[in-house]
């Protein structure tokens, strides 16, 4: 299994420990309720996209009879995806106190994880279509 496959699984399952104990701590904790747009991506953005992502780059290629596009992209869209999501569920939390203030933070977060999803898009969208085709040569006509 490919290093990012394993970083997309790994991760999809931080997130979802931490996104089920924000939400228990909101359960316990009425007020934390403030909390649920970083709960929700936790879970949404962090476990099933990142799931999915992972799951997609191991058998996508598989499906389609074509190596992935780019392993590099792949790796890319981990970082990218990762600190986007920690970037947005930062803000989220920060929101409560530091009201509109926040909102540059959460729009960083925004557009990095908007980032991944267009990578992730791109690198099977090439990866579905194969590899392009080699350019014939012309044959060479003898003097």
């Amino acid at each position: 299994m490919e290093w990012f496959v394993r970083g997309f699984m790994k991760a999809s399952l931080t997130w979802l420990g931490l996104g089920v104990t924000l939400g228990a701590a909101m359960a316990a904790h009425p007020a934390w309720l403030v909390y649920r747009p970083a709960h929700m991506h936790m879970n949404m953005l962090g476990f099933v996209a990142m799931m999915i992502s992972g799951v997609g780059y191991h058998v996508l290629p598989r499906f389609s009879g074509h190596p992935l596009h780019s392993r590099r992209l792949a790796g890319v869209h981990w970082v990218v995806a990762n600190l986007g999501l920690a970037t947005m569920v930062a803000a989220f939390g920060l929101a409560p106190h530091l009201g509109t203030r926040a909102t540059p933070i959460l729009a960083i977060g925004g557009v990095l994880s908007a980032l991944g999803a267009y990578l992730f898009i791109f690198n099977i969208w090439r990866t579905i279509n194969g590899p392009a085709p080699r350019p014939m040569a012309l044959p060479v006509a003898a003097p």
